[in-house]
């Protein structure tokens, strides 16, 4: 079959004036690229293209959704290509016809083609009413049928309706969008939220909603939260009808790739839908862990891993307005041979209740690069455990054969680490961060590979508050309990942490690094309360605590910064992050390095 016997002759028409004919002579119609435009941003969100198409006797404006940007992407679509339009919507803006891709797949057989025939445009029908703007998103139907009808959204949603109205897909929604409906799954719906200010108070609920498309946050404030707020079930499908107002999303309050956003308005109307099934369940964007080396800080990412390790609940209080939170962390590891910490939240962390080894899938986490990359679950994120997706089953059968053994490397174990900057970086030898100065114009975050071969047992730790998230030194009284003057409290006894000096070295120099109470207990291997029990208890087992830090062959990441020392300024060396060597890990890379160096 040659390129221009392989297009589907007339399918445009038959999309736009008659769908019933389209979805039985052209189930999947082939159409030719003939234009690649990408659009002005209009928000935060993932880059817009518009298409030109045609099936050699009418051409089409088209706007490719979001999903289908992979094509451009990877270099598979370009001018000529003759492509499968799997999935699509037709809309009509301002008397164009427009259709919206939502899958396509290239022909990659027949390569880049010149244009095929002499396509025209296909003007719309004068019966059809058009809404103002100037994007090509939407459409409108003006003939509404006095019974409601419900039908099964089909593969290529094209005549899908409810009470007469077109069932729109969630990315083609925008503020020129006039009538519309659309059938979408509630996949988040968050608490109550109340705000009080001098101008007012009020409250505010947000459900994240999902479609074959994709997905869009929507808001109800105040009567529209009492309105919706229980009628809207997280998991169950909705029909969400205008006038609701469609605005730019504010992307630091929604973790979801649309440039738009909803607000539930006094006369939009949310039916529950009678069919439940049709809609996804979910939609992840996965990430592998070992890819989150290369992900900038503060971005959110969807990942998926086997359970390792689940840590107790324990609580923090908030700096800004000292309420406490709770946390938990946990321990996620794939097939990449890696492993994250991600941390939960509140109810979620209480209520956690997952066995290691399950398979857990995040949808909506920030990446933190504090001491290496790991991950935070936001509060419009979700979790989902031992998810019914094909990710799930091909991580489970994998840790069940060869995973439960493995060992798993760190972010801070790599070769190259990202910085406090999100850059990749060398791990540098100490005469080499000696010779660039670092710290010296203005702080440098750097890591090395050093042994340890001294530890200052003077002032090895300090006694501080035992209050959550305080830390402040305490003071001893006479009557023996401790003061904390920040808390204006007593105990009876301190919560001693560590502010340690070592003296490290690798092949080329040595270096003095000072560390605090977390990286304290990977270098000795227990509290600072249990080593100082020793020193008032047992010298001889004091002693030998600090021997055995000694020679002990660890990666830090470190922070250099000038600072005062008296009347002298000189860089100041601090760990922030340290990990004991995996060797196995290194002795498979010191591999790679001889296999680049070999002579074949």
């Amino acid at each position: 079959m040659d390129a221009e016997s392989a297009l589907s002759r007339g399918c445009i028409e038959a999309i736009f004036n008659d769908p019933d004919q389209a979805a039985n002579r052209f189930p999947v119609p082939v159409m030719q690229c003939l234009q690649i435009k990408q659009m002005a941003p209009s928000g935060q969100g993932g880059d817009r293209y518009r298409l030109v198409m045609s099936d050699g006797v009418n051409y089409v404006q088209t706007m490719l959704a979001t999903q289908a940007n992979h094509v451009i992407h990877d270099n598979k679509l370009e001018r000529g290509s003759l492509t499968r339009v799997k999935q699509y919507t037709p809309n009509n803006l301002k008397g164009k016809n427009i259709l919206v891709i939502l899958d396509l797949e290239v022909i990659e057989s027949f390569g880049a083609q010149e244009k095929i025939g002499d396509p025209v445009v296909l003007d719309p029908r004068p019966a059809e009413t058009t809404i103002a703007g100037n994007d090509f998103y939407g459409s409108k139907k003006e003939e509404m049928d006095t019974k409601p009808q419900m039908q099964q959204l089909p593969s290529n949603p094209i005549s899908a309706t409810h009470a007469g109205a077109n069932i729109y897909p969630i990315e083609a929604l925008s503020p020129f969008s006039s009538k519309w409906t659309i059938k979408a799954r509630v996949t988040f719906k968050s608490d109550i939220k109340t705000w009080h200010k001098p101008t007012g108070e009020g409250k505010l609920f947000s459900v994240n909603l999902l479609d074959e498309s994709g997905e869009i946050k929507a808001t109800g404030f105040n009567d529209q939260c009492d309105a919706f707020y229980d009628l809207l079930q997280e998991g169950s499908v909705y029909y969400i009808s205008s006038p609701c107002r469609v605005s730019l999303a504010k992307k630091q309050f929604s973790n979801l790739p649309n440039d738009y956003e909803l607000a539930f308005e006094r006369e939009t109307v949310i039916e529950k839908a009678e069919d439940q099934t049709n809609v996804p369940q979910l939609r992840f964007n996965f990430c592998t862990i070992q890819e989150l080396q290369s992900v900038e800080k503060d971005s959110t990412v969807d990942v998926i891993g086997v359970l390792k390790e689940v840590a107790e609940v324990s609580e923090i209080t908030s700096k800004k307005d000292g309420r406490p939170f709770q946390k938990r962390e946990l321990t996620l590891v794939d097939d990449t041979g890696y492993s994250v910490r991600v941390t939960i939240w509140g109810k979620t962390a209480s209520a956690f209740d997952a066995n290691p080894e399950s398979v857990v899938a995040f949808k909506g986490t920030k990446v933190s690069d504090f001491g290496g990359k790991s991950l935070s679950l936001l509060s419009s994120g979700t979790m989902t455990v031992d998810p019914d997706i094909p990710d799930a089953y091909r991580l489970k059968g994998w840790y069940d054969s060869a995973g439960r053994t493995n060992t798993f490397a760190t972010h801070q174990n790599l070769a190259g680490v990202a910085g406090a900057t999100g850059r990749k970086e060398e791990i540098k030898t100490i005469s080499q961060v000696k010779d660039e100065n670092l710290g010296v114009d203005d702080q440098a975050y750097y890591t090395i590979k050093a042994t340890i071969v001294f530890v200052k047992q003077d002032n090895f730790c300090y006694p501080a508050c035992s209050n959550q998230g305080c830390n402040k030194k305490v003071t001893a009284m006479p009557d023996g309990t401790w003061q904390c003057e920040k808390c204006n409290v007593s105990h009876d006894k301190p919560d001693y942490r560590y502010i340690m000096q070592l003296n490290v070295a690798d092949h080329t120099s040595h270096q003095w690094l000072s560390c605090f109470d977390d990286t304290g207990r990977i270098v000795v291997g227990m509290s600072a309360n249990e080593l100082m029990e020793l020193k008032e208890n047992d010298d001889a087992k004091f002693m030998a605590a600090f021997e055995a830090v000694n020679c002990k062959k660890l990666v830090f990441r470190c922070r250099a910064k000038m600072d005062n020392f008296g009347d002298t300024q000189r860089v100041r060396y601090q760990v922030f992050s340290a990990t004991l060597v995996d060797y196995k890990t290194e002795g498979n890379k010191l591999v790679e390095l001889i296999k680049q160096f070999s002579i074949n």
